[in-house]
């Protein structure tokens, strides 16, 4: 156990966080979402896991990852099929945890179902959630820390 460290990021979540870079992406998915097969074609080149819902794990997640401000959308969502502007409970929840850690309402993106399994495909790793509920499946792209902001600890 770490100080300062939510206790559900595990070595190899940080160990994935810690070696991610300014545009890099991070897939946080449901249970439902092909983790394993999707995570293969990363760069981190395997699955990780988070063993809490989507919410729990994107709280986790936030905790340590900057959000990109050097784009428009650094936080996307899986479209509901045949339902693109509905938000599940589930994305609602995220959609909470995202300005919990930004510290104010931050916008949550939308991308149709299989131009995310492609994008996701195309990014640093995938973290698998317990998440049950349909939708749960999130894209993060890390920014950058500001060079003069007060870190914890200096």
């Amino acid at each position: 156990m770490l100080k300062n460290i939510d206790p559900l990021l595990n070595a190899d979540v940080l160990h994935a966080l810690a070696s991610m870079g300014h545009g890099n992406d991070l897939i946080l998915c449901d249970s439902n979402f092909p983790a394993d097969a999707v995570a293969r074609m990363t760069t981190y080149g395997k699955m990780l896991r988070i063993d809490a819902d989507a919410a729990r794990a994107a709280r986790a997640i936030l905790s340590l990852l900057p959000l990109d401000t050097f784009v428009d959308v650094p936080a996307m969502r899986m479209e509901v099929v045949g339902a693109p502007n509905d938000i599940p409970p589930v994305q609602q929840e995220v959609q909470k945890e995202i300005d919990r850690a930004e510290g104010k309402p931050f916008p949550l993106g939308s991308i149709e179902r299989f131009a995310f399994y492609e994008q996701a495909k195309k990014s640093y790793c995938v973290v698998q959630s317990r998440e049950r509920r349909f939708y749960g499946c999130f894209l993060f792209k890390m920014g950058v820390i500001d060079p003069n902001a007060k870190l914890p600890g200096a």
